[in-house]
């Protein structure tokens, strides 16, 4: 069934507005694919209803539903940029254009894979929505991909994996993360996906009777202490991050804690707490696995506290605690923050600082129709420092520069992040690993060109220190301290490493 009623009863509110533009967009994108078939033989319709559901699934506002509709009509029926935007505007235009532009970007890891990537990175910074419904395409796209060609499965669940999956990380978009990655893995990696596959089938058999087991004890004690308000939910490892996991304990099940998981959903922080208290009175925590996400949360935003147990002759389980606004944040990211109902102005500014910290230099307030979208107004925004580099400087580079230089972007952009803070408390987003000459550049150019040390949280250290999540850094500098070839060996991130090439080349 792929009626609009379906989609539309998802939204919140709807103004009549929102519902004849959804309404409109469905009519448009149903006629103009009339007749047009998938690799399946289905009606290539019933992808683009798939992908305009799940944006309204979670949350995003009528603009973007709209798009989910039409994002395939510019490419695959040729209908003219002119045409959409005499239909819907310049607005769902500009949407609708940077979806086909990144859908026509392939991977294929060599210089042309460079090329795309850079041109991603652009479209990110551009408007954040671009990539969301992309992400979501690409979700539905990856439920059909037995049906491709198999010359092309392959390095569409690559690209899958080595891209995608990593981007909806960045954002928070931990569902959206698992599913992409758990699609792609028997594609790229078809014997290990077997191999895990037994696995956590034996694991999870083993785990179901003593997972209920702590439930039943847990639901007792909560309601023994006045805790009423409350649900519970199991939580098993995707297969892929699973895959991962045993990779770096040699294959040993036994060291991974987290394979299953019980998720306690309260209504707010201080009840995350009074439960973790609870569950600490019952069970005695193991030493280094309290994992508390809501006092310091993950530089992708995620927030809930995480506790591992040891339960007596049941064994161990890892408990999670979170809000239920935590949930949806922890399974939608970026977009739990970038749709909602704006009731009055202070509401205006929920969101801003948590989608700062991927793209520091947003510019915010695009209304959707009562749903306040934080987003890049078209042509108003300064493109951050980082993306300008890839963008400008890519043509100033030999091909090997360039190559090695969006390697080094890939990395930054990908690779698992730390929050570090200046003495003032302006957070420093930046790559783990990171050292004290990164954090310098980080903050400004001039800083980073003339570091002589540093001071971690008050305490002198060296430069090449390996800076964690917390971090206070305060970075001492010198008029006569020069870059030199060794900070590129201490130096992680593309920007700093850059910098202190072009220092020593002059």
């Amino acid at each position: 069934m792929t009626d609009v009623k379906d989609v539309i009863k998802l939204l919140e509110s709807p103004s009549e507005k929102d519902i004849a533009l959804i309404t409109k967009a469905y009519e448009f994108a149903k006629k103009a694919h009339e007749g047009h078939k998938r690799y399946s033989g289905e009606p290539y319709f019933n992808h683009l209803f798939r992908v305009a559901e799940s944006l309204a699934e979670i949350g995003m506002g009528p603009n973007s539903i709209s798009v989910g509709f039409l994002h395939d009509t510019i490419e695959d029926v040729e209908i003219s940029p002119e045409t959409i935007k005499k239909e819907f505007g310049e607005e769902i235009l500009f949407l609708v254009d940077g979806v086909t532009k990144l859908g026509k970007l392939k991977y294929h890891w060599s210089q042309r894979h460079t090329e795309s990537l850079r041109k991603l990175f652009v479209a990110t910074s551009q408007d954040i929505r671009v990539v969301i419904i992309k992400l979501m395409d690409r979700r539905h796209n990856m439920m059909t991909l037995r049906y491709v060609p198999k010359k092309k499965q392959k390095r569409i669940a690559l690209e899958t994996l080595e891209i995608y999956a990593p981007i909806a990380d960045r954002l928070g978009m931990g569902k959206i993360k698992q599913d992409l990655e758990d699609m792609a893995f028997p594609f790229v990696y078809p014997k290990e996906y077997s191999q895990v596959r037994e696995i956590l089938k034996e694991k999870s058999n083993e785990n179901e009777k003593h997972l209920q087991k702590v439930l039943k004890t847990i639901k007792k004690a909560l309601w023994k202490e006045g805790v009423r308000n409350f649900k519970t939910e199991e939580r098993i490892k995707g297969l892929y991050s699973l895959y991962k996991k045993l990779e770096r304990k040699n294959f040993d099940i036994s060291k991974i804690y987290d394979v299953s998981a019980l998720r306690i959903i309260v209504p707010t922080v201080s009840d995350c707490y009074k439960v973790l208290g609870i569950i600490h009175g019952m069970w005695i925590p193991i030493p280094g696995k309290i994992k508390d996400y809501i006092a310091f949360k993950k530089p992708n935003g995620y927030q809930s506290i995480h506790t591992t147990v040891f339960t007596g002759l049941t064994g161990t389980i890892e408990i999670q605690v979170r809000t239920e606004q935590m949930h949806q944040e922890a399974q939608f990211g970026i977009a739990s923050h970038l749709s909602y109902k704006a009731k009055n102005d202070k509401e205006k500014n929920v969101g801003i600082d948590w989608i700062k910290q991927f793209i520091p230099s947003f510019k915010f307030g695009t209304k959707e129709s009562g749903r306040v979208i934080k987003m890049v107004n078209k042509g108003q925004m300064n493109i951050p420092d980082w993306i300008k580099q890839v963008a400008e400087e890519n043509t100033e580079m030999s091909d090997t520069e360039r190559e090695e230089y969006i390697k080094e972007i890939k990395n930054d952009f990908f690779n698992h992040r730390i929050f570090t803070f200046t003495p003032d408390g302006e957070v420093i987003d930046l790559p783990i690993d990171s050292s004290p000459i990164d954090f310098a550049y980080a903050v400004h150019s001039d800083i980073g060109d003339h570091v002589y040390g540093a001071m971690v949280n008050g305490k002198m250290s060296s430069i090449e220190t390996k800076l964690k999540n917390g971090d206070i850094v305060k970075i001492l500098t010198k008029e006569k301290s020069k870059p030199s070839r060794k900070w590129l060996v201490v130096a992680k991130t593309a920007l700093a490493k850059r910098r202190i090439r072009n220092a020593i080349d002059k």
